[in-house]
């Protein structure tokens, strides 16, 4: 990422930055990355010698870390530290729990539109529109998040398959073929179930679509397009609403952005649809 995009303001935060780029770091550069997110008021003041020390790595494994997230140097990495912690406390005060759920989601939202390639989502949307076996692979909270994407994109006339069970799952690879496409959802992009279906399926010459937190990961090695997430969740808080926010805004995008390129399609069936639903209602 150039440099002179993370000075602008127009670009991921710093926490994003680093958690994204988490699966890269080594073991020494993951010592700096736990540091900074536990110091993260301390570090603002530390040179670059002083970090060094205090997580028992070379200044040169400090340097590394920044420059993989996207930095030039320390300096840089603490001008973008001193810019998000002054944006993180003018938010903090006074803050209520109510305040603090509505204010975690719409960050996830923040941070995932941030990280969000154009590019890739388009040639996404594309690859979509064109296939007639569109197959989701999600477990626990990310098969319901594909659950969603199925509702959505049935009222647009375009059938996908929804899978959640991991048998089925590397079933269902068997009947694939270069004209399927899989839409893989996994926060951490290390689920070994949803890794094994998708490379089974990239045996078939399946096209495969990642929606997950990680550039890097095993998911994103089988993937033809990566479309990023970005929502933090320790072990404890695993499947909570905010992770499932930030899949269903990449899978909003997807199905509105489909729902424009298949404007006349998607218009009728939605007529249709709505007309078939509401005699459901008394």
């Amino acid at each position: 990422m150039p440099n002179d995009e993370l000075l602008t303001g127009n670009h991921p935060k710093l926490t994003v930055l680093m958690e994204r780029s988490k699966q890269e770091f080594t073991k020494s550069e993951k010592k700096v990355y736990d540091f900074v997110l536990d110091h993260f008021e301390e570090v603002i003041y530390q040179s670059l010698t002083e970090i060094a020390l205090a997580c028992k790595t070379g200044e040169s494994t400090v340097l590394r870390f920044c420059r993989k997230i996207g930095f030039k140097g320390y300096q840089d990495f603490k001008f973008a530290l001193a810019q998000e912690l002054a944006s993180v406390q003018k938010s903090d005060h006074d803050e209520t729990f109510i305040d603090k759920v509505k204010n975690n989601m719409l960050q996830a939202i923040e941070n995932t539109e941030q990280l969000t390639d154009m590019k890739e989502l388009q040639k996404s949307i594309d690859l979509i529109a064109t296939s007639n076996d569109i197959v989701v692979f999600g477990i626990s909270a990310s098969g319901i998040a594909g659950l969603d994407m199925q509702n959505r994109l049935l009222r647009i006339g375009k059938n996908i398959e929804v899978i959640t069970d991991s048998h089925m799952q590397m079933m269902r690879t068997v009947s694939m073929n270069t004209d399927s496409v899989v839409i893989a959802i996994s926060l951490t992009g290390s689920t070994k179930d949803i890794v094994d279906a998708v490379q089974s399926a990239k045996e078939k010459e399946a096209k495969v679509i990642a929606i997950t937190n990680y550039t890097n990961s095993p998911l994103t090695k089988y993937s033809d397009h990566v479309l990023l997430t970005s929502a933090k969740e320790n072990p404890l808080d695993s499947g909570s609403l905010v992770s499932k926010v930030s899949q269903l805004f990449i899978i909003d995008l997807l199905c509105t952005g489909l729902t424009m390129k298949m404007y006349d399609q998607a218009k009728r069936y939605k007529e249709q649809v709505a007309e078939i639903i509401s005699s459901k209602l008394y």
